[in-house]
């Protein structure tokens, strides 16, 4: 059980805000900045595709996430300590960065570039099983809706200025000024979260030595509970449509001669729109019903890439690519935070940050292995048909969520008004 008292639950949600963006500035350098910047060199859209095996930590994460949460024994600010060293990773990895020019890590250098990326998402991936334990076990009743709100909103400003602004700081101060900007928002924003009082746990559920079948019962343990293989099909195919388009979508605008810049002001905006419908359906998520808003949400992402399909089609105009890429941003936001929310209500109680990475790494792991296929979807059906395709997945996987039973607990209907215990 959680501890009685904690820190004021604003200063909860103000930290998780600062952790959640301070992982998403890595993570949109890989997401966001690096796809584009890959095309404009040359690369192929199949090159550009297997640029998602940097990302294999994201999926792999559940096989160290118990070892993160706090033991017996452990002291105050375990998950925080972690989060400090995650960091200071990917500071001394993006000064690496900055120690040779852009056209050479895009050319003779791709190799290990894409070692570099692998090794800022593995302390990324680190630091956010420690968020995310943290986020579950002080999220609580109404908070919980909001809180995850907050936490894709952070994410998703990371996001923007690793990403989006990114790409039009290139322009203005150049691939080393970007990098070292970088690094200095990362490491001032460290030093204000580590301020957060995380206190010790009343009790912690797991032994000091933990072993490997330690891990493999703990794992089993969780899954092995009703309802818990269709909601992990679930898991396994909601956003895999969203992770499959999304990766060529700045392919595409490069080939249709949008310059870096142009690509990094719509993104811009766009995940501003992202950002606000995540914190509205954050807020929304109090009233509306599990089951509803993953249907809801998850077939407005799959008709998003109707859009891009209708756009990659035609020939059509700067206004209608600007509109669909808000409709598609808007989607995803809102429908993060439904995913999100459910699987938090599926964690129990003292293994918060490991219950939570099985999920996220079964639903990352599908999205990377499609995306690790979508540059070659993209040469062999051309972008309208692979944005079709993309669509058609989202879709599926929403209405599949019809025959789902939401997890339950006492007074809970679907709804989440407290946080049920599935020990």
């Amino acid at each position: 059980m959680p501890p009685e008292r904690g820190p004021a639950p604003a200063y909860v949600l103000l930290t998780l805000a600062g952790l959640y963006f301070l992982q998403g500035l890595p993570s949109g350098l890989l997401a966001k900045a690096v796809p584009a910047l890959a095309r404009e060199a040359g690369l192929s859209t199949q090159w550009i595709g297997l640029l998602a095996l940097a990302a294999l930590p994201w999926a792999l994460k559940f096989l160290w996430a118990p070892w993160v949460d706090p033991g017996a024994g452990a002291r105050a600010g375990h998950r925080l300590r972690w989060v400090a060293w995650a960091q200071l990773l990917v500071m001394a990895l993006l000064l690496v960065l900055s120690l040779l020019e852009r056209p050479l890590w895009f050319g003779e250098a791709f190799p290990v570039l894409l070692l570099i990326l692998f090794l800022i998402n593995l302390a990324s991936a680190t630091q956010d099983v420690a968020a995310d334990g943290l986020a579950v076990r002080w999220l609580r009743g109404d908070l919980r809706g909001l809180g995850n709100g907050i936490q894709v909103s952070g994410y998703k400003i990371g996001l923007i200025l690793s990403g989006g602004l990114f790409l039009i700081a290139n322009d203005l101060i150049g691939w080393r000024g970007s990098l070292w900007l970088l690094t200095v928002m990362i490491g001032v924003l460290l030093i204000g979260i580590l301020r957060f009082p995380e206190p010790a746990e009343a009790a912690a559920p797991f032994p000091r030595r933990r072993g490997v079948l330690w891990w493999w019962q703990r794992s089993r343990d969780f899954w092995w509970r009703p309802g818990l293989l269709l909601w992990a099909v679930i898991l396994l195919g909601y956003k895999v449509g969203d992770g499959f388009g999304t990766r060529m979508i700045k392919p595409y605008l490069v080939d249709q001669g949008w310059t870096l810049a142009a690509v990094g002001r719509l993104d811009l905006v766009a995940s501003l729109v992202g950002l606000l419908s995540a914190l509205l359906a954050g807020v929304l998520m109090r009233r509306w019903h599990y089951r509803r808003a993953l249907v809801g949400l998850g077939l407005w992402q799959g008709l998003a890439f109707v859009g891009w399909w209708w756009v990659a089609r035609g020939d059509a105009g700067v206004p209608a690519i600007w509109a669909v890429s808000l409709f598609e941003q808007a989607a995803d936001g809102a429908s993060t935070v439904a995913l999100f929310v459910v699987m938090m209500a599926y964690c129990r109680s003292g293994s918060e940050g490991g219950d939570y990475t099985l999920q996220a790494s079964l639903q990352l792991m599908a999205v990377g292995l499609f995306t690790l296929a979508s540059g070659f979807s993209a040469g062999y059906f051309g972008y309208a048909g692979h944005f079709l395709l993309a669509a058609l997945l989202g879709c599926a996987v929403a209405l599949l969520a019809l025959a789902w039973r939401p997890p339950l607990g006492p007074g809970v209907t679907g709804r989440y008004t407290g946080a049920p215990d599935h020990s």
